[in-house]
């Protein structure tokens, strides 16, 4: 897929630059930069070490469940790691999100109301985003 884009985009860049050679009394004089990102990608894959980011009283955290699906947290990009007593991270918009009966919630009014996050998808504080899937395994996009 990534080879077919570049191929296709070079392709086009020289037709259209072809194209301006024969157009007659036309003059150009220009430079094609085409720029394409190094990797294209919008596959998921499972996150290192299970973790994600996110953000937790204006502090950025990245965090992971245990066995029992208890959540920890770290401050220092997984060295160390703390229980999270409260059971809850927050996503890049600032929902709150827990696991509940089995179930990813969140909340977008400080807890007073939960529902299920659709697709058990969500935005991490770095921008990336992150799933579980019916193992809490963490997947990342």
């Amino acid at each position: 897929m990534k080879k077919t884009i570049l191929t296709l985009s070079v392709f086009c860049a020289m037709l259209f630059a072809n194209l301006q050679s024969q157009a007659g009394d036309i003059t150009i004089q220009s430079s094609i930069v085409i720029a394409v990102p190094a990797t294209i990608s919008n596959e998921w894959s499972r996150a290192d070490n299970g973790a994600w980011a996110g953000d937790m009283n204006e502090k950025s955290y990245w965090y992971k469940l245990d066995k029992d699906k208890k959540l920890w947290w770290s401050l220092n990009k997984g060295k160390d790691w703390a229980h999270v007593q409260n059971q809850m991270w927050a996503d890049k918009d600032g929902h709150w999100l827990k696991i509940v009966n089995k179930n990813l919630v969140w909340s977008t009014d400080m807890g007073k109301t939960w529902s299920t996050v659709p697709d058990w998808t969500w935005q991490g504080s770095d921008g990336k985003w992150y799933k579980f899937d019916k193992d809490w395994s963490v997947w990342v996009k």
